[in-house]
């Protein structure tokens, strides 16, 4: 019997093994007319980096796939950071960093 491989964090690449901190991502946010639409299981560490990041209306206009967050200046500079760092990597993602207008 072979075991499954680890789901892959489609945000940073890393796999995301049985225990370690994870969270289903809304790529529509679900305030924003996403409710019941497509998830993607990201590390906690990604997804709490997405949401302080981004507002829930710039992730519903402009970063509603996976492509346009990896493109995102910011969240780039993230990824190739926490790409460094093994899958139970956990650190506490500051308060909000987002830039205020």
């Amino acid at each position: 019997m072979t075991q499954e491989p680890d789901p892959l964090c489609p945000l940073c690449g890393r796999p995301i093994p049985p225990g370690v901190p994870q969270s289903r991502h809304h790529l529509v946010p679900k305030l924003r007319g996403g409710k019941g639409g497509q998830t993607v299981l990201l590390h906690a560490i990604c997804h709490a980096e997405i949401h302080a990041t981004l507002t829930e209306t710039e992730l519903a206009r402009n970063y509603c796939t996976i492509e346009a967050l990896r493109a995102h200046p910011r969240l780039a500079k993230f990824i190739d950071w926490v790409a460094r760092r093994p899958p139970e990597f956990r650190s506490r993602v500051p308060g909000r960093r987002r830039n205020r207008r």
